[in-house]
């Protein structure tokens, strides 16, 4: 019986990168540009939920700003490649937790390549740290992306351990990151979102307006709190019209013109009319 596959359809790995050298084989945009790291968004709930937290609340902040685009876990490039990506991954592009970028358009991206994008970088970054990160081989890889992100311009850095509830951040000052030394109370000058309760409390993120950065479950019921809210003064202005109007039609009825009844009830003579016939 003939083999179901036969060898010379299973390129060798070595003719592969012989031809791609060689122009031979075309790479892809996939080939360069991977649309995946391998690594998942996060490794525990409370990185999950920190991320999610975080990407949402600034998405409503910037929800009425068409040129402000916001993602989680997207790679970015900062340059063209011309070869595939290296083995030291670190070296071609980055996928920070969540990003801001300040003139581009919101929209469906498979990965943010920079050189498409007017040549304008995230200029805000954030890191929620996980327990892989505490490791030799965990640090060295937040160091690589410290170390990326001020080379490609990033001007604002925030990591922030759920854990410990610590909270690093960084500002540029011409090509350097510098620390930010004191945060209680620190206002993002890009964002303008204001860092609170820190000090071995969890961290809590403030809107410019005062409110609470909040999950996606507290801000569905707080939307219910506020329909519930609506509905119960709906019905009582409801139920106060129907006062005033059964008010109306006893005047009227006992006799009383419709301008005394106007001046009675502090309405116009159109409004009595309309509700005297009711």
């Amino acid at each position: 019986m003939a083999p179901l596959l036969r060898n010379s359809i299973i390129p060798d790995i070595d003719d592969q990168e012989d031809a791609i050298e060689n122009g031979a084989i075309a790479l892809t945009e996939l080939d360069l540009y991977p649309e995946s790291d391998g690594k998942p968004m996060a490794e525990n709930t409370e990185q999950y939920r920190w991320i999610v937290i975080l990407k949402e609340n600034l998405e409503i902040l910037f929800a009425a700003m068409a040129d402000v685009f916001i993602a989680a876990d997207l790679l970015w490039y900062p340059v063209e490649a011309s070869k595939p990506i290296p083995e030291d991954f670190t070296l071609r592009f980055q996928a920070p937790d969540v990003m801001v970028i300040f003139g581009r358009p919101k929209g469906k991206r498979g990965s943010y390549r920079q050189w498409q994008e007017e040549g304008i970088p995230p200029q805000v970054v954030f890191e929620i740290l996980s327990p892989s990160n505490i490791t030799r081989k965990g640090v060295k890889e937040m160091q690589a992306k410290f170390e990326f992100y001020q080379k490609y311009g990033v001007e604002e850095y925030y990591i922030y351990d759920p854990e410990t509830y610590e909270l690093q951040a960084w500002l540029r000052q011409g090509t350097k990151l510098q620390a930010i030394i004191n945060l209680q109370g620190w206002v993002s000058p890009r964002l303008g979102i204001l860092f609170a309760g820190l000090g071995g409390q969890e961290l809590e993120v403030y809107y410019p307006d005062g409110r609470k950065f909040i999950s996606s479950i507290e801000l569905a019921n707080l939307a219910e709190t506020e329909r519930e809210q609506k509905e119960l003064a709906q019905q009582r202005a409801d139920q106060a019209l129907l006062q005033v109007q059964q008010a109306v039609v006893r005047l009227l009825q006992g006799g009383m013109a419709i301008a005394q009844v106007a001046q009675v009830m502090g309405l116009s003579e159109l409004q009595v009319r309309e509700m005297g016939e009711i």
